[in-house]
């Protein structure tokens, strides 16, 4: 059987035998399914939260939005130091089954919080925030701890569940490079429904029924994706840690700044340091001319002593050229994360603005007296995204493959920078119908509301377009990120890959923020009169919108610059790439 036979030869599997059984098509329904009842269970509690501490534990706005960020932010960042634990000492198994039990632990605690009277302050009624009695230091810290669950849940989670699905498929096989291209796809799938059904049915309950039962629905779901993630473990692949990449990273920086005066051979992959031990889970790299100082660190001088099992005796002197090379793969990498972090400024508007947005349009559905709240519009990006990603990954992939000859239709690279122009094509989009819903509000108003201002004739509807672009683009350049970093970094550096997201996402938060804030301040005494007013009618969100869009013309022309310089992770298609390993084979020698 082919699989079978490209199994033996799998360079992940050579140091433990029961990892030659790829299942991924039987493992698929445990790893998603823990993944989508963990977001079940965990997102519409996180969305929901301001209203929670403002309405259950009293908190005055500033008080909770504070918090809030300060989770958010921590969580994020969190998920760097849950990769570097998961890739260096625990394993991406072990890792995921501590963090799904952190993470349950931590809602179960917040649901108390809410279903005992004496862990949170008592009920305010009608009065003011000012004048209710705020939490007791020990319900505070009752809520903390919850929190801090959460943000250990959501750090060991978050950079690992792809990686170990990803684990789950054979990547020397064609049947396995498929399964984890369209693994990718419908993992993001069930993510976008798993926050379709947080962000109206949970929601729902907590804030119109009752916030105990409202966090005690995702307490439950939390159980059940602990559940099944350990019913699954029999059918895993569960690679080891093999220790610290990070460590093995400095260690080739310090080596070639100690040989920083040495002249690099004229054919490095012959003379070079190129010793790959037995029991590395990474897959040979072929060398590469890019970062050439970083070659140094394999220059074998006569101070360098090799041991009996060929490995350098000081590796902060001497390092193997598949470390160099893996160093190198993240270098090659760090360009286009930047680019895409300056990406993520579209999305944090279409989830911010759009909602004030909504708040000044006519939120009527048809000729009704239900009005649809105005965070709710958002569901519509995910809704184009739920539907957008099946007919790509069924339709528009096999028929672009049978075109290209490529695995995924089209590369990684080129899917992200799709996502890049419709990214582009969404905040012009959004200028015009914001300019569109101003004129109207001003000219033609259907009501007032007491803190914003006049609220426009024209439909909430028209939102549509502009959040379908950007479940569009999402569906392209996040689906495409997720990939490009698994496949990218080093094997043992998938999670701390899968992390990178998560940072790139903050990243964008706090710029996002910091041009709010210049936005509000140099446009105060503009002749336009201030862009971003509490009332819309008096700004021009749609000038800021336009701004945003040329900052991302601007990181599109960055992103394909890098995107022409980037060589692939194990590319031989360059002339001045050569694969070590055969050049190895052919000499019938180590190349020491």
């Amino acid at each position: 059987m082919e699989q079978g036979d490209m199994e033996k030869n799998d360079k992940a599997a050579t140091t433990d035998e029961p990892q030659l059984n790829y299942r991924g098509i039987k493992a698929m329904p445990f790893v998603i399914g823990n993944e989508t009842f963990e977001k079940l269970g965990t997102i519409g509690t996180s969305t929901n939260l301001l209203v929670y501490l403002t309405t259950v534990f009293n908190m005055s706005s500033i008080t909770a939005t504070l918090l809030i960020n300060i989770f958010n932010g921590t969580t994020n960042f969190a998920t760097l130091l849950g990769a570097f634990l998961c890739d260096t000492y625990f394993g991406r198994y072990n890792t995921l089954g501590f963090a799904s039990v952190a993470s349950f632990l931590g809602m179960l605690v917040l649901c108390l919080t809410a279903a005992i009277a004496k862990l949170h302050p008592p009920h305010c009624g009608t009065k003011e925030i000012g004048n209710c009695p705020g939490p007791t230091p020990w319900q505070m810290a009752f809520l903390l701890s919850s929190l801090g669950l959460l943000v250990v849940g959501a750090g060991g989670i978050r950079p690992c569940n792809l990686a170990f699905g990803a684990d789950q498929f054979n990547p020397n096989t064609e049947s396995g490079k498929r399964g984890t291209s369209s693994f990718f796809n419908w993992y993001y799938f069930t993510y976008t429904f798993a926050m379709m059904v947080s962000l109206t049915f949970i929601v729902y309950v907590q804030s119109n029924l009752s916030w105990a039962w409202g966090l005690a629905i995702p307490t439950f779901l939390m159980l059940l994706s602990c559940v099944l993630f350990f019913v699954g473990t029999r059918i895993y692949v569960i690679l080891k840690p093999e220790g610290s990449p990070l460590a093995s990273m400095v260690q080739v920086i310090v080596a070639a700044v100690k040989k920083r005066q040495l002249k690099l051979p004229e054919q490095p992959w012959l003379s070079l340091f190129n010793h790959i031990s037995t029991s590395t889970i990474n897959s040979k790299l072929p060398y590469t001319d890019q970062f050439r100082f970083l070659d140094k660190a394999a220059i074998i001088t006569p101070d360098d002593q090799v041991k009996s099992d060929g490995s350098a005796a000081n590796p902060w002197r001497l390092c193997s050229m598949q470390q160099v090379e893996q160093v190198k793969c993240l270098m090659r990498v760090i360009p286009i994360w930047v680019s895409a972090s300056i990406y993520y400024v579209v999305i944090v508007q279409q989830q911010t603005y759009v909602v004030f947005q909504a708040l000044q349009f006519d939120r009527r559905l048809g000729n009704t007296n239900f009005t649809i709240p105005a965070a709710s519009y958002i569901i519509f990006t995910m809704l184009a995204l739920t539907i957008w990603i099946p007919v790509y990954d069924r339709i528009i992939v096999p028929t672009l493959r049978r075109f290209t000859g490529k695995e995924g239709g089209i590369t990684v690279l080129q899917k992200m920078g799709v996502g890049m122009v419709l990214a582009i094509i969404t905040m012009l989009v959004s200028a015009l119908i914001e300019e569109r819903r101003r004129t109207l509000a001003i000219t033609k108003p259907v009501g007032i509301d007491p803190r914003r201002g006049a609220i426009s004739s024209l439909s909430g509807m028209w939102l549509l377009p502009q959040l379908s672009l950007v479940g569009l683009s999402e569906a392209f350049t996040l689906v495409g990120e997720v990939e490009f970093y698994y496949k990218q970094f080093p094997e043992n550096m998938r999670s701390i890959g899968g992390s990178f997201l998560f940072v790139g996402i903050a990243l964008s938060s706090y710029f996002s923020s910091f041009l709010v804030s210049v936005i509000h301040r140099t446009t105060s005494g503009a002749a336009t009169g201030q862009w971003l007013p509490e009332d819309l009618n008096k700004g021009r969100l749609d000038y800021f919108y336009y701004l945003i869009a040329a900052i991302e013309v601007l990181n599109l022309g960055y992103f394909l610059i890098c995107a022409k310089w980037y060589k692939y992770k194990g590319s031989d298609t360059s002339v001045q790439e050569v694969d070590m390993g055969k050049m190895q084979s052919e000499k019938e020698k180590p190349l020491v």
